[in-house]
């Protein structure tokens, strides 16, 4: 399974799978706000999104993630917020979602990140059992305002 950076030729297909994610956790984002995560992609920089695609062997993208480096409280170090992880239902189970967690901790790593972590939903059992697999499940529950 080959992972690449996002670049402006996967836009198209980019929008149908963040909107596939956004379908499948039963959410709505504006138009705005999607075209405004598009544009966010495309400048990259600290502190800012950055995205990975996983290709199939035309080079066409199947699966995304975004992830964000941030600093922590906890740490002289940096953490990595995986936020977005997705891949087409229609290829699921050929390793792209493992190929780009991977992609995205090779990337941490590289920026000298001492933590990558993200959150699923608690139903989301078949992303969990990969998840159980390549990573330690935190003890903490997520509270929101």
């Amino acid at each position: 399974m080959q992972v690449r950076p996002i670049d402006a030729r996967d836009e198209a297909a980019w929008r149908r799978l963040f909107e596939g994610y956004i379908a499948f956790y039963a959410a709505s984002v504006p138009d705005e706000v999607i075209d405004a995560t598009w544009a966010r992609l495309m400048a990259g920089g600290e502190g800012v999104l950055f995205a990975w695609v996983a290709v199939d062997e035309a080079d066409e993208p199947i699966g995304l993630a975004h992830a964000l480096f941030h600093r922590s409280t906890w740490t002289a170090t940096w953490y990595c917020y995986l936020e977005d992880l997705y891949v087409d239902p229609d290829r699921r189970n050929q390793g792209a979602g493992r190929a780009l967690i991977e992609a995205v901790y090779r990337a941490a790593d590289a920026r000298g990140c001492t933590r990558t972590y993200w959150v699923t939903g608690e139903t989301n059992m078949d992303a969990r059992a990969l998840y159980d697999r390549i990573a330690t499940r935190a003890p903490f529950v997520q509270y929101r305002r």
